[in-house]
């Protein structure tokens, strides 16, 4: 039931994490739309210069954060699987100890009857 709870609160995190790239693009189409009309004095191309500086930059720092996005999503998927494994063990676990308590229960009366059955006559007699 926890695995499931846990895929349900990964699928809101998935959700949450595609309407923020949204919004990030959303953001970066608008600041690019901007930079790209004409510049009406020297501090308007001086702006636009750092502002592409900053682009490049960004960009690369963008991409280097996408990356490490992927490859935690990647260890996540691969921790919900372990996950799953290690629960389905637990529970292979717990089916064979109580079969095998059941099993002991089971011969140690076997071997209180075994006592309580009186002497036979020895052959000798």
């Amino acid at each position: 039931m926890a695995f499931l709870n846990t895929r349900d609160s990964a699928e809101v995190e998935t959700l949450v994490e595609t309407e923020m790239e949204g919004e990030i693009r959303e953001f970066v189409r608008r600041d690019v739309a901007s930079n790209l009309r004409r510049p009406e004095s020297d501090s308007e191309i001086v702006a636009g210069n750092i502002g592409a500086l900053l682009q490049r930059v960004a960009g690369t720092s963008v991409q280097e954060i996408e990356k490490l996005i992927g490859e935690l999503q990647t260890l996540r998927d691969m921790l919900q699987n372990e996950g799953a494994r290690v629960q389905r063990e637990i529970v292979e676990y717990a089916t064979l100890s109580q079969a095998a308590m059941q099993s002991t229960k089971i011969i140690a009366e076997s071997l209180t009857h075994w006592k309580k059955v009186p002497d036979a006559p020895s052959l000798r007699d």
